[in-house]
């Protein structure tokens, strides 16, 4: 078992890749009560296409098949449901399915074992019939129908079609009525067996723990299963221009809602970028938004006190291995004026450039709320996992931000914030 140690928060990860394949997480925590454990397949709604391990010919399914996946899990032959079983153990259980990765969870103070019984098998042991998967289109159609009707889902929807010509990022993760219509118990098997695979896996546990025997409890509930090869993903050219600026969509709403989006194409056109410099240019763009509308900002101060903004707005940096973008969201009374002013202070930063105080300070803020994110097994299991598929260790981030100075922050400022590949997406009252 290899053991990493992080001296700036006083933690460690022991990592281990099983002979199958599986690699396994875990961060002791003495003296904390709660104990957390997820389980992720490198497998989220972009994966439509691809080829199978052992195959020459692409395999391509209907979108919302790794969401439908998802929430047949849980379906056990003897007519039970695994979510209801581990909530009468006492434990919180859920689970999710994200652009890239698919995720399976639990919390709990006491039976952590005898949850981990069940959570092991039911996430190994797929059970789907012609019967139960007609039954849960209409539960996932109504949960379709749903978000169509939430503004704060649409208008963030809407920014990223207005960014993406073929990415599938910009599709619905849970599909549409007419795709999750085209999927079968066939196609659910082999999207299992190809993606589920231990070697496409990870799993990472946190709390008081002694490494090599939760390592040892995890080994013996695993069946026996080898790696399997390579999933070749294939995904369209997507072009680096946007594909309009402005989208702005009727709704019952009380206020605007916006979302600005920057396509930081970048980062999926270079042949290969370094897990460090991913994690400094992420680093760079929070202290860049930061700076620019922050709570603390000038700019934020001059909307507030205009009352065109009321709440610090959500300040979103998304990627992994194929997209990349920045997500501004909240509400305001006018929305284009946001916008423009907006642009405005990124023009008058790159025209007289940040002060080092300035930077200095909203870099210690941020490397603050990186430190605070270990008080909670929640949080570090979920990063270190959703960082694994990205190639990253969550570690990454306390260390680089020391080496990150004013002139690659003003580099990243002019690179990604670039007015051409903005975006404004609104929904306002009908």
């Amino acid at each position: 078992m290899q053991i990493i140690k992080n001296l700036k928060v006083k933690e460690e990860l022991c990592i281990e890749k099983l002979e199958n394949g599986l690699t396994v997480m875990i961060i002791p925590k003495k003296g904390i009560q709660k104990k957390y454990i997820i389980w992720g397949t490198n497998y989220g709604s972009n994966d439509s296409k691809f080829i199978v391990p052992g195959e020459n010919k692409e395999t391509e399914v209907p979108k919302g098949v790794a969401h439908f996946l998802e929430h047949k899990m849980f379906e056990q032959e003897n007519g039970t449901n695994s979510l209801d079983t581990l909530t009468a153990l006492g434990v919180e259980a859920n689970a999710y399915t994200t652009n890239d990765h698919t995720a399976y969870l639990y919390e709990c103070t006491d039976n952590f074992y005898k949850a981990l019984d069940e959570f092991m098998d039911y996430v190994q042991h797929p059970y789907f019939t012609n019967e139960n998967v007609e039954k849960e289109k209409g539960i996932i159609g109504q949960e379709i129908m749903m978000y169509n009707d939430y503004p704060e889902w649409k208008v963030y929807l809407n920014a990223l079609e207005a960014m993406y010509y073929n990415n599938p990022v910009k599709l619905d993760i849970t599909g549409t009525i007419e795709t999750i219509n085209k999927i079968d118990k066939n196609i659910l098997y082999k999207c299992y067996n190809t993606f589920y695979n231990p070697s496409n896996m990870a799993i990472v546990v946190s709390g008081d723990f002694n490494p090599e025997e939760i390592l040892e409890e995890i080994k013996k509930r695993l069946i026996d299963k080898k790696a399997s090869g390579e999933i070749k993903r294939i995904y369209e050219k997507e072009p680096q221009e946007i594909v309009k600026e402005k989208v702005v969509q009727n709704m019952e709403v009380s206020r605007p809602l916006f979302t600005i989006g920057i396509k930081d194409w970048q980062i999926t056109t270079k042949c290969k970028i370094e897990p460090q410099e991913l994690v400094k240019r992420h680093l760079s763009i929070e202290i860049l938004l930061n700076i620019i509308i922050g709570e603390s900002s000038k700019l934020y101060k001059k909307l507030y006190s205009e009352g065109n903004i009321s709440s610090s707005p959500s300040m979103n940096y998304e990627f992994s291995k194929t997209y990349a973008h920045i997500l501004i969201a909240s509400q305001a009374n006018d929305p284009e004026k946001l916008y423009k002013e907006f642009k405005k202070e990124i023009k008058t930063l790159k025209k007289e450039k940040i002060q080092e105080a300035e930077f200095n300070r909203i870099k210690k803020m941020i490397y603050g709320e990186y430190v605070k994110e270990y008080n909670d097994v929640t949080d570090i299991a979920r990063n270190f996992l959703s960082d694994y598929f990205k190639g990253i260790n969550s570690f990454d981030y306390l260390e680089e931000i020391s080496s990150i100075n004013l002139d690659y922050v003003n580099q990243v400022l002019n690179e990604v914030f670039d007015e051409s590949k903005m975006v404004l997406s609104i929904i306002r009252n009908k």
